[in-house]
């Protein structure tokens, strides 16, 4: 299903119902300036339980090809210019769920954690490792031909507990920048430290995340999506959300005078998107931007 949003001279382009690589084949080529994003984490499912859905591998190694396939093929829409942003949460090598990996920075979707009995430990993996899935990701991207620019660390103040007492509570997220070329667009002085020196971002970001009353989860800070886009879309440009789930980046996006094209293969959160990129009642746009509501 696909909606089609106008404001003046913006639109948001909402593709639901379509898994990343049927989305992608409906956009043009270089037609992107910018992805931000953050896929399903391994070992995890929606409650709706798509089975096309990324994340349900059967192993971390086929995530990872699934993965490469996916940017593989969104290179073709993001002009030469353009940089990818990608989250990706890690997991243990475990029979029972996970539970640090429950909380994504992008976690705009409800997720539950693939049942017990049907999990099994990786090939080549210990049980209780650390499968490292963000950084595995990052490299067979890299391989594939992508150039891996920053690891930035989303330092959450406020973790989610952990149970376990053999190793520390998980307290970071990995968010990864990557670039089509070896020269590309980013504008450095949107992002740069407060205070009197302005010096250059730096790869710790510390931020708490919102809440959000429109659905039963939490909502990664808009901030995180917002400083991405600010580096790596000029004004009127296009951000790609592959994995675009409640809409909070096409919300950030629009806010900041970009246009927003957002991929879910689970149409039921068509309606959420939609509300929130509309930009209604306690989604009032910021001064900096002036853009008129929906």
């Amino acid at each position: 299903m696909e909606r089609l949003i106008r404001s003046g001279d913006l639109t948001a382009r909402l593709l639901y119902g379509y898994d990343a690589l049927e989305g992608l084949a409906l956009l043009d080529d270089e037609s992107v300036d910018c992805i931000v994003t953050s896929p399903p984490y391994w070992g995890l499912r929606n409650y709706e339980d798509n089975d096309r859905q990324i994340g349900s591998e059967e192993s971390p190694w086929e995530y990872i090809e699934t993965m490469t396939e996916v940017f593989r093929n969104a290179r073709r829409i993001l002009k030469p210019s353009g940089t990818v942003w990608l989250n990706i949460g890690d997991s243990y090598a475990t029979r029972s769920p996970n539970r640090n990996n429950t909380a994504g920075m992008f976690k705009d979707r409800n997720y539950d954690t693939i049942p017990a009995g049907k999990r099994s430990i990786p090939s080549g993996l210990k049980r209780k490792d650390l499968i490292g899935v963000p950084w595995r990701v990052a490299l067979a991207l890299q391989e594939d031909g992508w150039w891996l620019r920053n690891d930035i660390i989303w330092n959450k103040p406020n973790p989610m507990p952990s149970p376990a007492t053999d190793r520390c509570t998980v307290a970071h997220e990995y968010i990864f920048l990557l670039s089509k070329s070896d020269t590309y667009y980013f504008d450095a002085d949107l992002i740069r430290e407060p205070g009197p020196e302005r010096a250059n971002a730096r790869t710790v970001w510390r931020l708490k995340p919102n809440s959000y009353h429109g659905g039963h989860f939490a909502v990664f800070p808009e901030e995180l999506p917002e400083r991405c886009i600010k580096a790596g879309a000029r004004k009127g440009g296009t951000v790609l959300d592959l994995f675009s789930g409640s809409g909070t980046t096409g919300k950030a996006a629009l806010r900041l005078g970009r246009n927003y094209i957002g991929i879910d293969v689970n149409e039921s959160y068509l309606e959420l998107a939609e509300r929130r990129v509309s930009l209604i009642h306690s989604d009032v746009i910021r001064n900096e931007n002036q853009l008129e509501m929906f």
